[in-house]
């Protein structure tokens, strides 16, 4: 048998077996130290499988492999998957990096803490400045932190998921430091650009999803290799609920600032990075 390529994850290799199976390509997943690797039996079928095997690595989303599953599916596998609990804990931590759980996690604690009764000694510290900026160059931090704040659990979930999937993406594939400056410029100035707009009183990481957003629309269309790429219906969902804040057809306290200036920072990190960054 030939080596194809690895999988940190055996659930998604097997709907990738699933695929091969039905263009008559026999496939087999070994376990690994860490993951699986997948191996073909004929070396006829080895560049086939390959290619394959990298656009599935691309888009391992695709409905083509969830309906492969289905129809060519084997209920009886030798792999143990363990517990469903453990294996969905397993994929939360492998489908992300070191940055984008720390940032997860952040969020998650000041959440908790806010409704444990701590919430006006959170805002206070960390919201952005209630006087004017040149008055709390002392309190730097209060141009990042209101990224942290969420104040309703749609609100974070909405958030944190976005954030997971495509932080988790852009790290694994492509490095600690575009996510790094992704978060950093996407976590601020969209915030300056919403002080200007509405006022102090805002917070979410929405700005940051935003910017890996943009960022990840760009390189999936200028760097399809990267692997990053974003289905156009999520796009379009996303652009669509752009538009609608300001409409404030809806009623809701929406940071449209801060949404706009995050997609327009990680619209222009991924034009820089795809012309400049080696994948």
């Amino acid at each position: 048998m030939i080596e194809i390529g690895r999988l940190p994850n055996s659930r998604a290799a097997q709907a990738l077996i699933d695929y091969l199976k039905g263009l008559n390509i026999q496939c087999e997943l070994v376990p690994a130290e860490q993951g699986v690797v997948l191996m073909v039996h004929e070396q006829s079928h080895f560049e086939r499988a390959h290619q394959e095997y990298l656009s599935f690595i691309q888009n391992p989303f695709d409905e083509k492999y969830l309906a492969a599953s289905w129809d060519n599916g084997d209920t009886h596998t030798k792999l143990d998957y363990g517990s469903p609990s453990l294996q969905l804990v397993t994929q939360f931590i492998t489908g992300a990096g070191p940055l984008t759980l720390v940032v997860f996690f952040s969020c998650v604690i000041i959440y908790a803490a806010m409704n444990l009764g701590f919430a006006n000694t959170i805002f206070d510290n960390l919201s952005f400045f209630t006087a004017t900026p040149s008055a709390t160059l002392n309190e730097f931090w209060r141009i990042f932190t209101p990224s942290l704040l969420h104040f309703s659990a749609m609100h974070i979930i909405f958030n944190l998921l976005w954030w997971w999937y495509l932080g988790g993406k852009i790290e694994n594939r492509i490095g600690f430091a575009p996510l790094f400056i992704l978060l950093l410029v996407g976590g601020t100035l969209p915030n300056v650009l919403q002080y200007f707009m509405a006022g102090p009183q805002f917070g979410g990481l929405s700005g940051v999803v935003y910017a890996v957003v943009g960022y990840t629309w760009v390189m999936g269309v200028k760097r399809p290799e990267s692997g990053i790429g974003l289905p156009p219906a999520y796009i379009g969902f996303m652009l669509l609920w752009l538009v609608l804040g300001f409409t404030d057809m809806f009623g809701l306290s929406i940071a449209n600032g801060a949404h706009l200036g995050g997609l327009l920072v990680g619209v222009l990190q991924g034009f820089i990075d795809s012309k400049t960054r080696k994948i």
